[in-house]
């Protein structure tokens, strides 16, 4: 998964170049890190650096196409079972990415978000995450959030766990608990990406998915270039959402 020891560089002016679908939520599955390292004699670690440089790109390139929520899978709660040595090392990545990227964030409005357990995470993370989230909570051009030691069934739980006690039972409701449950927030996903070659969602934005469009790519993370952000949010808006009704041409 994404190891998001990152740098952001100046964003340009959010200009959707596709005025079809503005302001979406994009989720992705960013896969492939350890498999690409391995494939050119290099230890996994190398991978997730390189996993960090390709998230740069996509968040930097995120705006300025229409995508106003990223959420990007940095580590799913089943990847504890791991080498301790891998884990701590995603650890050590995202600490120091908030110790030193913050600024950047406030500074190019993005506001950022982890979703996901946190009572398993190192204090100092807990901390940092903390930290950050408050001192971008106001960032107007980009949400991103990392989803860290996520897993969607553990979150649709606890807002299961929750629910009990609200009044007004909808949908709607359940979605407002499930929101509390992930901090960052919880908006239905637009498009779902996974790079790697396999086609399974991983317990990821299971609720937020019901009526995404998925893209699946053979490239691995590392590879993932801002074109190819582009080019899966072109074939997005040619996709007709239909959410189980008519398609348009025949309704009408």
């Amino acid at each position: 998964m994404l190891m998001p020891h990152l740098t952001l560089r100046q964003i340009p002016a959010a200009q959707p170049a596709i005025a079809q679908a503005p302001r979406l939520h994009v989720g992705i599955i960013s896969d492939g890190n350890g498999r690409w390292a391995t494939s050119r004699g290099l230890p996994r670690s190398a991978g997730h650096r390189a996993g960090a440089e390709a998230a740069r790109r996509v968040i930097e390139a995120a705006p300025r196409i229409g995508i106003h929520t990223l959420t990007l899978f940095a580590l799913s709660s089943a990847n504890w079972k791991r080498p301790a040595a891998e884990v701590h090392a995603i650890l050590r990545l995202l600490h120091e990415y908030l110790l030193t990227e913050t600024t950047h964030c406030i500074d190019e409005g993005v506001r950022l978000s982890v979703i996901g357990r946190r009572d398993r995470l190192p204090a100092t993370l807990r901390q940092a995450i903390a930290d950050s989230e408050a001192a971008t909570a106001k960032g107007p051009r980009l949400h991103l959030r990392l989803a860290m030691d996520y897993s969607a069934r553990e979150a649709i739980y606890q807002a299961a766990c929750r629910f009990y006690k609200v009044t007004e039972l909808s949908p709607e409701s359940f979605s407002t608990v499930l929101q509390e449950v992930h901090r960052g927030g919880s908006t239905e996903v637009d498009l779902l990406i996974r790079t790697g070659g396999e086609q399974r969602l991983s317990d990821f934005l299971l609720w937020e998915c019901a009526f995404a469009e998925f893209v699946f790519l053979q490239k691995r993370w590392p590879d993932f270039t801002a074109a190819d952000l582009d080019a899966a949010v072109k074939e997005f808006s040619r996709r007709e959402r239909t959410r189980g009704a008519l398609p348009d041409a025949i309704a009408g």
